[in-house]
């Protein structure tokens, strides 16, 4: 868990309340330090004050989006207001809560960020594998599986290509048959899940 809040009783209360269930923290005073570090920081929640010195959290947020980041995160704050609220849920917080917050309270709110960071971790895996298997394929079955994506039929695909219905078939089980799927929409999956019909 990264704690970013510009108050350090709160911080190390936070630090000690994690501790206490088994959870290891990073404390972090400001944005800027939060920031400087996050190249050598484990993945994991981040537990961040909408007000800081040097910056909005929601401000950081943006600046965590930009850089690629996914770390799932729970604002905090002694002065909410829906918009602040309804403007960190845009961003993608996984929760609100207004200080002063039970232990209960936290632990929830954290427990839902650690599910998030399971599955966008989970995908990940899923999409580097999809990923893998897709750069079996030749750069034609690649082209006729994204005009299969794109809901076009073989003869279609045959004539965008400049070959026969039939190598098209060829081509399309190809695919099938390296990439160990039975059925298009398996295919099509595959396909999506590894980014491949993006462009």
């Amino acid at each position: 868990m990264h704690i970013v809040d510009d108050d350090e009783m709160v911080r190390r209360s936070l630090a000690f309340m994690l501790a206490s269930e088994g959870l290891q923290t990073t404390q972090h005073d400001s944005a800027a330090s939060f920031l400087a570090a996050l190249p050598e920081l484990e993945e994991g929640c981040l537990l961040l004050d909408l007000r800081l010195g040097d910056a909005n959290g929601i401000d950081l947020q943006r600046r965590l989006h930009e850089n690629g980041s996914v770390m799932p995160v729970v604002i905090m704050t002694g002065q909410a207001d829906v918009s602040s609220a309804v403007a960190a849920m845009k961003e993608g917080a996984v929760d609100f809560l207004e200080k002063p917050f039970s232990k209960a309270d936290l632990l929830t709110a954290l427990r839902s960020a650690c599910e998030r960071l399971a599955r966008e971790q989970k995908g990940d895996i899923e999409r580097d594998n999809a990923r893998h298997l897709m750069e079996q394929l030749s750069p034609r079955e690649r082209q006729v599986l994204k005009g299969l994506a794109r809901g076009k039929a073989n003869k279609n695909i045959a004539f965008d290509l400049g070959i026969s219905p039939r190598t098209v078939e060829i081509h399309r089980s190809n695919a099938m048959r390296k990439l160990n799927v039975r059925s298009l929409p398996e295919l099509l999956h595959l396909a999506f899940r590894a980014g491949e019909m993006d462009d």
